[in-house]
């Protein structure tokens, strides 16, 4: 995600326009700051003005983000129904020897067993690789908007008069915020709504609602939160 830039581009405005104000007094000439008595220098504090955002959560809310992670679903949907039918393979086969057990031969109890440890560890090692190959493609998709929200992000707190933006995605290694004073404000659903505008992307269909299948032991499926209204 662009979240460091983000991040250093709304400081670095705010900074920015602090320099510009110390600017203002202009330079004294030597003579002037020779003879000129010294006097303390006034401290004038800025009020902060502190925006919050949810950049993940954001960037997955627009109307591109939606579009996009419905396409990632639809294309890995055949993996996952290949997942169940493996999974319910595996539930039926242990049923079957759970309710034969006691009339099968040491022998037949000791195939069917590693029979179904065969395909016990087929279905682990497909969810997990299917898994982590969604989770890559998520973040690319992901990636891909937030590259582009950037911009918006910016130029709204600009226009807005923001000196400090938190991202609070919650991400490990990145900011999360567990407390703010009252006048923090949460810019999400507005810059969810600008770069919808901008964009000109209309809101994609709702996705229809999936079947429940409860043998499922991998989906790979996750989709980020909403931002906070």
């Amino acid at each position: 995600m662009n979240r460091t830039l983000v991040l250093v581009s709304a400081l670095a405005a705010g900074m920015t326009s602090a320099a510009g104000m110390a600017q203002t007094a202009g330079p004294q000439s030597p003579e002037a700051a020779s003879t000129a008595p010294s006097a303390p220098v006034a401290v004038h504090a800025v009020p902060a003005k502190i925006a919050m955002i949810e950049y993940e959560q954001v960037a997955a809310a627009t109307n591109e983000g939606v579009r996009a992670l419905q396409a990632l679903q639809k294309k890995y949907e055949p993996k996952k129904n290949e997942l169940q039918t493996l999974a319910q393979e595996v539930d039926a086969l242990k049923k079957k020897l759970q309710a034969s057990s006691a009339t099968l031969s040491e022998a037949d109890r000791a195939s069917q067993t590693r029979a179904i440890d065969v395909k016990e560890k087929q279905l682990q090692r497909d969810g997990e690789d299917a898994q982590t190959s969604f989770n890559n493609e998520l973040q690319e998709t992901l990636g891909a908007v937030g590259k582009k929200l950037g911009p918006v992000v910016i130029k709204y707190v600009q226009d807005n008069g923001y000196t400090i933006l938190l991202d609070n995605s919650g991400q490990q290694g990145g900011l999360s915020v567990l407390w703010t004073q009252p006048g923090t404000t949460d810019i999400s659903q507005a810059i969810v709504d600008a770069y919808n505008t901008s964009s000109g992307i209309a809101a994609p269909a709702p996705a229809a609602p999936a079947a429940a299948h409860p043998h499922t032991t991998t989906t790979p499926s996750a989709k980020p939160a909403a931002p906070k209204q």
